[in-house]
């Protein structure tokens, strides 16, 4: 659906061009285009090939974000152009805190707004002691929370469970619960939902569910998570020696490629850390799957990945949990399973 449309929308982005996108797709519900086709079908496809050129080094960081920011007005045009009054319940729709990719918690609040729901967008990373109290102020029928990256679970988990003792029940959405909502039933989020038709449906069908579940993290009663988070920076300045070491390009890396290896190598730990927080590797080799995409766009090999990896699990000698998902990289990236020659 709309499949000409998306290249003629995503060629607007690409040439930052705000009024043209705008009036593109206010034309297209001119000539009877429903509102919601155009926010999901449209404009949160193209936003993820955005993100794609991005990621595999086609799109610089700034035309991410100016294509970013038109998306985001034009949803705001559109939703200009359909009020619609409230006939069913509250619905507050949030970032987690540290949660920065905003438009798809967006689409998500204009979907049920178009549905009937009377909607409160709070935006971006809201801080958890704030939401709570709005809840607390304005006593919802649900709260909707975004999170796009699995890295995040950790805040997610205190999220979820500072929102439910409000009495609200919490729907979680995005990317970082993973494909189908796993991290969400192990935090024990009282829905989950890959997408905004499936947020709406799952209210108008359901709301709220008869039982909440119980979050599945009784592996957190050792040390293993708080301890691995505090030796982040250790882990980092390790692997950085030990890819001086052994990489010889690293020799010749200028220091914009030099700030983005670390930052690589942070966010190594950062998804190590959370595989351990929810226990389940698939959560750290989607990543390392992701990234050696982006490494391969960079025309960087693997062994930049095996290194540090190698040099994590030699670090972690007395971590049991973290070196199980540390093989498990180590095996997708060494058999090529990853997508690298």
């Amino acid at each position: 659906m709309l499949t000409a449309e998306r290249e003629k929308f995503f060629a607007l982005l690409g040439d930052a061009d705000e009024p043209g996108a705008t009036r593109f797709v206010l034309g297209l519900f001119d000539n009877g285009v429903p509102p919601e086709h155009l926010l999901l079908d449209l404009v949160a496809p193209v936003q993820v090939k955005v993100g794609e050129y991005w990621a595999t080094n086609r799109w610089s960081v700034a035309k991410e974000h100016a294509a970013t920011h038109i998306s985001e007005c034009v949803v705001a045009a559109l939703s200009t152009r359909t009020p619609v009054p409230p006939t069913r319940g509250h619905v507050v729709v949030s970032c987690m805190d540290g949660e920065w990719h905003a438009l798809a918690a967006r689409l998500v609040a204009e979907v049920l707004r178009l549905r009937g729901w009377r909607t409160t967008f709070l935006g971006a990373s809201v801080p958890a002691a704030h939401l709570v109290s709005y809840l607390h102020q304005e006593g919802p029928d649900a709260v909707a929370l975004s999170c796009a990256l699995p890295v995040r679970l950790p805040h997610a988990h205190r999220m979820v469970e500072t929102c439910q003792r409000t009495g609200v029940p919490v729907l979680v959405g995005g990317r970082g619960f993973g494909p189908d909502g796993r991290w969400a039933r192990v935090l024990g989020a009282a829905g989950w939902a890959p997408g905004a038709r499936e947020a709406a449906d799952l209210l108008e069908r359901r709301w709220p569910p008869p039982d909440l579940p119980h979050p599945e993290l009784d592996h957190l009663v050792d040390d293993e998570y708080p301890t691995l988070v505090k030796r982040r920076e250790e882990l980092v300045d390790l692997a950085l020696a030990a890819l001086r070491r052994e990489f010889p390009a690293m020799a010749r890396y200028e220091e914009r490629r030099l700030e983005a290896t670390v930052e690589d190598l942070c966010h190594l730990a950062d998804f190590l850390s959370a595989a351990v927080y929810v226990q389940d590797s698939v959560l750290f080799t989607d990543f390392l799957s992701w990234m050696c995409t982006v490494l391969a766009a960079r025309h960087v090999p693997p062994t930049s990945l095996t290194i540090p990896l190698r040099t994590y699990w030699e670090a972690l000698y007395d971590f049991p949990r973290a070196r199980g998902h540390l093989e498990a990289g180590l095996r997708l990236v060494e058999t090529g399973r990853a997508g690298l020659s």
